[in-house]
């Protein structure tokens, strides 16, 4: 029996406007520094702060199999009013540096219950075809993550908390959304108690370990690329005086044009099948992380551009691949949990790349630097290559 053919773009929809507090930080980024004198470091560690969050989240979820047990839409609700009322505090005046890094940790830590829920719920509707249908979910992830940008170029003379303000409103929203149309999935076996030893038995499936590690090298990559698309264009321009970016602009369209790219290799992997989708996708965005510093050099907007627009789409075209891979080869009791502990790993990677990058950052302004971002595709791409069988 098919899903009714609404379910899908509510979960969308709503995956959406709740993952648009991701970087809303990040869109208001220099109104921050100014309205509470915060340093250079500041992106590095504020986005770091709500990817710690996330993991803490996702860590806590997946211990106490909160998406298995409990309805996984009322999970996604209360998370999405909670990781919007945190999100704007960032608007509180009397903020500090520690407060702002409290708020972006709580924000990141109701996102567990957002992102991978919202995979759980696609996977107990679409058994058949959910590279497809994650295809379409990771790419409202996309979009979520970049919308904060386009907010920031939009806002006209708004104050910057109209950024806060619209993200936060659009989760509760989408909240909303999810708990009033979208019911418990036909393929859902909920599991009735915690089980303390699921996480390291999942891990003992070599399939599920090679998706896993698959996932795990693009996470390396994917948030570092994301959270340093302004720095990257303010690098290109510093080295080309003559070229000015609309920052804001250009970074939604390089982040945002990663939905289409998720949406395209889901009906990609029907055809040609999904590891190998998911593995010339990542070895695409490392060829793209090993020759960056080589646009750098190249004076020319469009390429440069145009390279960006690239990389921007393979960085995250294999994601939910990845993500439906890890699915398909986890026990169905535990298939929430399973999503949200690669989830917390991943995630986990992340902050280390972006600190590293941030750190490089500060003691050198050579563009090579970003060519650390390829060590991850390189280990996800040797972990698929020696499972002949996945």
């Amino acid at each position: 029996m098919n899903p009714p053919k609404y379910i899908l773009p509510i979960i969308v929809l709503s995956q959406f406007f709740c993952t648009s507090l991701w970087f809303a930080g990040n869109g208001v980024m220099t109104d921050l520094k100014v309205a509470f004198l915060l340093g250079e470091s500041a992106l590095g560690y504020i986005t770091s702060m709500i990817q710690f969050g996330f993991i803490i989240g996702t860590l806590i979820f997946a211990i106490l199999s909160v998406a298995d047990r409990y309805a996984p839409s009322k999970v996604f609700f209360v998370c999405a009013l909670l990781g919007a009322l945190f999100n704007i505090a960032l608007i509180w005046k009397g903020n500090t540096y520690a407060s702002i890094l409290i708020f972006r940790f709580c924000t990141g830590f109701f996102l567990a219950g957002i992102y991978p829920v919202g995979m759980k719920i696609a996977a107990d509707y679409y058994e058949k075809g959910l590279g497809k249908s994650l295809g379409f979910l990771v790419g409202a992830l996309v979009i979520g993550t970049a919308f904060p940008h386009l907010l920031k170029e939009l806002k006209g003379n708004f104050p910057w908390e109209f950024v806060l303000i619209t993200t936060s409103s659009l989760a509760v929203f989408g909240g909303i959304l999810m708990l009033s149309f979208v019911p418990n999935g036909p393929f859902r076996k909920p599991s009735q108690k915690i089980n303390l030893t699921a996480i390291p038995n999942i891990f003992k499936k070599k399939d599920f370990r090679t998706a896993a590690f698959g996932y795990f090298g693009h996470m390396w990559e994917l948030y570092a690329f994301w959270a340093f698309v302004p720095l990257m264009l303010q690098m290109y321009s510093e080295l080309h005086p003559e070229i000015v970016f609309n920052i804001p602009l250009v970074s939604f369209i390089v982040i945002g044009i990663g939905g289409f790219a998720c949406a395209l290799g889901g009906y990609l992997a029907q055809k040609v099948g999904v590891k190998r989708v998911a593995f010339i996708s990542l070895l695409a965005s490392c060829v793209c992380c090993l020759v960056s510093p080589i646009m750098f050099m190249l004076n020319s907007t469009m390429l440069f551009f145009c390279f960006l627009l690239f990389w921007g789409m393979v960085v995250i075209a294999d994601s939910p691949l990845f993500s439906t891979l890890v699915a398909k080869n986890a026990p169905v009791a535990l298939k929430g949990t399973a999503l949200t502990i690669v989830n917390c790993i991943g995630f986990f990677i992340t902050i280390i790349s972006i600190l590293l990058m941030n750190t490089l950052r500060a003691t050198t302004n050579s563009t090579t630097i970003l060519m650390i971002l390829a060590i991850g595709p390189v280990l996800g791409l040797l972990a698929l290559y020696k499972n002949k069988k996945l």
